[in-house]
């Protein structure tokens, strides 16, 4: 079960891509929201609060047999955070393309206070709060542009 748990961590092995490897865990995350697009947006939101439980724990076992914390190869946190930032996304590539780009700029950057929260809260739920935070920080600049061009 342990070794699932590392499996899913990683991110069904991009983790283990020793270039850039939240990139490639938040490309995991295309095919993940491909499958939960077309769920209608309570089903969306318990899908996506479900994968972040799983998460913490995958997470705070994997950070542990591992002995290190925020182990740059986990990138679930990466894949669940790509999910918050599609949240009422429109369809189309587009969208699918910026909400990547926008997710990654949100997670390399951390704006406040997303660093102080990585350094401050350890385990599983640290792990997966930062990108969390992230991805609702590239979520609100999302909104903010599908709000512009419908305006």
């Amino acid at each position: 079960m342990r070794k699932l748990a590392h499996f899913l961590a990683f991110g069904f092995g991009a983790g283990k891509i020793p270039v850039a490897p939240g990139t490639f865990g938040t490309l995991i995350g295309i095919p993940v929201y491909l499958l939960l697009q077309p769920l209608s947006l309570l089903l969306y939101t318990v899908a996506v609060l479900a994968l972040f439980g799983l998460g913490v724990w995958l997470c705070h076992v994997t950070e542990k047999d591992l002995g290190v914390h925020d182990h740059p190869g986990i990138v679930w946190d990466e894949i669940v955070g790509y999910q918050i930032t599609m949240f009422m996304a429109p369809t189309g590539w587009g969208w699918i393309a910026l909400g990547f780009v926008l997710f990654r700029i949100s997670d390399i950057w951390k704006p406040f206070p997303i660093r102080q929260i990585e350094r401050r809260i350890r385990g599983g739920l640290g792990n997966m709060l930062d990108d969390a935070l992230a991805g609702l920080y590239a979520m609100a600049v999302m909104q903010g542009v599908v709000y512009s061009t419908q305006a």
